[in-house]
C-alpha cells in the first residue's frame, strides 16, 4: 500500500506540473497579441493563492514563481478596468487573505485547531481553485464559442484532481479526497461544457467586452494595420 501510495503521490506531482505549464500556451496568445483579450484573470490568481497545494518544496516554490509571471503579465496587458479589478483580486486573494488567515489562527488558536482550520482551508482553496476556470462559462454559453476557455487548463485540472483523489484514498486522507473529488467532479464539469459548445461556430474576435470602450478591440486593430 505504501508504494502504491508513493507512486500516487508522484503521478500527482507530474500532473500538478502540467496544470502549472498549462496557461503558457494561453500567455504565449496575449504577449504575441498584446492583450488579454477575453480571458479571464481569476483561474491565474486564485493558482498563486495556493500553489503546489499537494507538490514538493522546491517545486512549490517554482510554482509560485511561474504563477506570478502569469498574472504580472495578465496585468502588464489587461485594458485599464480589467487591470484594476485584477490587481483588487490579487490584494484580497494574494496577500490580504493569507495574511488575515496567518494572524488569526497565529494568535488565537492552539496549535491543534491550526492545523485542522488549516486543512479546512486547503480544502476549500483546492475546490475554489478547480472550478475557477467556470468563471469563462457565462461567456461560453452567450457566444457559444469556447476560444477563451482553454482546454488544456481544464484538462490538467481535471487530470491533476483525480490523480490527489486516487492518492488521497491510498493514503486514507478525507480532506485530501474530499476537496480533490469535488474538483474531479469540477473538471468534468468543465470538460463536458468544452465539448457541447466547441462543436458551435467560432465567433468573430471583434465580440468584446464592451466594457472596455473598445480598448482591446483598438489594441487588435491597430496591430493588424501594422501588419498591412
Amino acid at each position: 500500500m505504501e508504494d502504491l501510495s508513493f507512486i500516487a503521490g508522484l503521478i500527482g506531482n507530474i500532473f500538478s506540473i502540467f496544470l502549472l505549464l498549462s496557461p503558457i500556451r494561453t500567455f504565449s496568445q496575449i504577449v504575441k497579441h498584446k492583450s488579454t483579450e477575453e480571458f479571464e484573470s481569476f483561474p491565474y490568481v486564485s493558482m498563486l493563492l495556493k500553489p503546489g497545494l499537494y507538490m514538493l518544496a522546491i517545486i512549490s516554490g517554482f510554482a509560485v514563481l511561474i504563477q506570478l509571471v502569469y498574472v504580472v503579465l495578465f496585468l502588464i496587458h489587461a485594458p485599464p478596468k480589467i487591470r484594476a479589478k485584477t490587481a483588487i483580486l490579487v490584494g484580497v486573494l494574494n496577500v490580504g487573505f493569507p495574511i488575515s488567515v496567518f494572524l488569526i489562527i497565529q494568535y488565537t488558536m492552539h496549535e491543534d485547531l491550526q492545523i485542522e482550520v488549516l486543512g479546512f482551508i486547503r480544502a476549500g482553496i483546492s475546490i475554489v481553485m478547480s472550478a475557477s476556470p467556470l468563471v469563462a462559462v457565462k461567456r461560453v454559453v452567450m457566444t457559444k464559442s469556447v476560444e477563451y476557455m482553454p482546454f488544456l487548463l481544464s484538462f490538467c485540472f481535471f487530470t491533476n484532481s483525480v490523480a490527489w483523489t486516487c492518492y488521497g484514498i491510498l493514503v486514507e486522507d478525507l480532506s485530501i479526497v474530499a476537496s480533490s473529488g469535488a474538483g474531479s467532479v469540477l473538471g468534468t464539469l468543465q470538460l463536458v461544457v468544452y465539448a457541447i459548445y466547441s462543436k458551435c461556430e467560432t465567433p468573430s474576435n471583434s465580440i468584446l467586452d464592451e466594457s472596455d470602450d473598445g480598448w482591446q478591440h483598438k489594441r487588435l486593430l491597430n496591430e493588424d494595420n501594422q501588419d498591412v
